[in-house]
């Protein structure tokens, strides 16, 4: 899905024009970069949240090169789903079935020698 098909589908939902639809969707997304810009978490329960992470500098290579170079820290945003959301798409890991008790295990019977 595009941003002009979901401009298209709040139209159609909410009986408005397309332009109307366009502006709305580029109000939320102006204020949920706003938020992030800020700092703050953007939480859309129960679809998910918007968060900013902070990566830590560290080194890395050149893949051309081979050469050592060192990469800033820095911020970067990120998604995290919510569970209607996972449920939705089918990733909503089952709960693990408790575990079983192990049982101990006879020790085979040693054959008798037939001995006459």
């Amino acid at each position: 899905m595009t941003k002009a098909d979901l401009i298209d589908a709040v139209a159609n939902e909410a009986e408005l024009s397309k332009r109307q639809a366009g502006e709305i969707v580029d109000l939320i997304i102006d204020e949920i970069k706003t938020a992030l810009q800020k700092g703050d978490r953007v939480a859309l329960t129960p679809f998910g949240s918007f968060v900013v992470r902070h990566r830590k500098a560290r080194e890395g290579r050149n893949p051309k090169t081979g050469a050592k170079i060192k990469i800033a820290a820095r911020k970067v945003p990120a998604f995290v789903a919510g569970k209607a959301l996972k449920e939705a798409v089918g990733g909503v890991k089952k709960a693990a079935a408790p575990a079983k008790k192990a049982t101990a295990k006879k020790a085979p019977a040693k054959k008798k020698s037939a001995r006459r």
